[in-house]
């Protein structure tokens, strides 16, 4: 059985080698530099192919510059114009990191090599790739209606097009699903999975050492599928494990509460019994909220506030959700889901989430 892939360097690509190669596959591997910023990550796919090697499994891997004409695309992944995004996968900023058109690119490539090795082996070729379910919301080059499109358009385009097809094991699947398949492979191979995935990189913002940052949207989904399956990263981060992971599961639970209308626990929450003197902005896009000289110790468990700041215009909208008739308050700038408004016998009483806020210390 012949395989091709795209082997970036990454838990997701590195994922699918393993899976290939448990299954039988002799497969040969395309790494990309176009100009990308974690450019780190062609090392780490040069590393777990030297560490295959070692173990009898030898792998073709080719790479191919693109840089002088990707890096001239407008991505927050490529041009040093802006920063690398944080937070929840996700959510909108998220967006700055798609790169226009570089699956369909890629796919390209691969497909004219998949072909050119079909004919020079007179074989059926497979091509692999490891896009999930989780990148569907941010990056339209992953989903499946996508990838149906292209091997159309490339078959139309190409003689012995029977030869080639595509083949997206994880496309209804995320990253714990791949880490958990990864983890069967490992042991198929007789591979230690700790040394595979150590010499990944998912961090689109590393350090100057390579170290990942566990803040960008690429680093949370990978921190939060490690602890779906028990086990802590081996890749290396700029903070220990416990710090990273609490930092992903924060950012998790902001994007379900401000963007799915989620709700804390209550008596969870970082400001519930917070009195400190200054402001409480929304986390999202930074706006004042509420201050200090608002806020009470009301009891149910989540921060109270008596009145908005001047300004903060907070949005009010009628929410019969859960078999009850509530007023749901919004932020007006970023729209995102703060908590309810109760009016009480002592006044308004404001009870707002603390994943939603960010204080800002200092007097009024």
């Amino acid at each position: 059985m012949r395989a091709v892939m795209a082997l970036s360097g990454g838990m997701d690509s590195t994922g699918l080698l393993l899976k290939l190669l448990a299954d039988g596959y002799k497969v040969s591997c395309i790494s990309y530099d176009y100009g990308q910023k974690h450019k780190i990550e062609l090392e780490r796919a040069e590393a777990n192919i030297a560490y295959l090697a070692k173990n009898g499994y030898e792998v073709e891997h080719n790479l191919a510059d693109l840089s002088s004409v990707m890096s001239m695309f407008h991505s927050a992944l490529t041009s040093e114009d802006f920063d690398i995004p944080v937070g929840h996968y996700e959510e909108a900023q998220m967006k700055d990191t798609v790169v226009p058109n570089r699956n369909a690119i890629f796919a390209s490539i691969l497909y004219g090599y998949a072909l050119s090795v079909a004919i020079r082996e007179d074989s059926n070729v497979v091509i692999a790739l490891g896009v999930h379910s989780g990148d569907h919301a941010i990056y339209p080059d992953c989903r499946p209606e996508f990838y149906s499109a292209l091997g159309d358009a490339f078959a139309i385009g190409n003689w012995d097009n029977e030869r080639v097809s595509f083949s997206l094991p994880y496309i209804n699947g995320d990253k714990e699903v791949i880490l958990r398949e990864a983890l069967v492979a490992c042991g198929t191979l007789g591979l230690d999975f700790d040394t595979v995935f150590a010499n990944t990189n998912t961090s689109y913002n590393p350090d100057e050492k390579g170290r990942s940052s566990g803040t960008s949207g690429a680093d949370v989904e990978r921190i939060l599928a490690f602890h779906a399956i028990g086990r802590a990263d081996p890749v290396e981060y700029i903070a220990p494990w416990g710090t990273v992971l609490a930092g992903a599961l924060k950012a998790q639970l902001r994007f379900q509460v401000m963007k799915e209308n989620a709700t804390e626990r209550p008596f969870t929450g970082e400001f519930d019994k917070h009195f400190q003197d200054g402001k409480y902005n929304c986390a999202d896009c930074g706006r004042t909220l509420f201050d200090s000289t608002s806020k009470f110790d009301s009891g149910c468990g989540w921060p109270s506030f008596s009145a908005e700041s001047n300004d903060s215009k907070i949005q009010q909208v009628e929410d019969r959700s859960h078999g009850m008739r509530r007023i749901e308050v919004r932020c007006s700038e970023c729209d995102s889901h703060l908590g309810h408004l109760f009016h009480e016998a002592s006044g308004p009483r404001y009870c707002i989430n603390s994943i939603c806020l960010e204080f800002e210390e200092g007097n009024e």
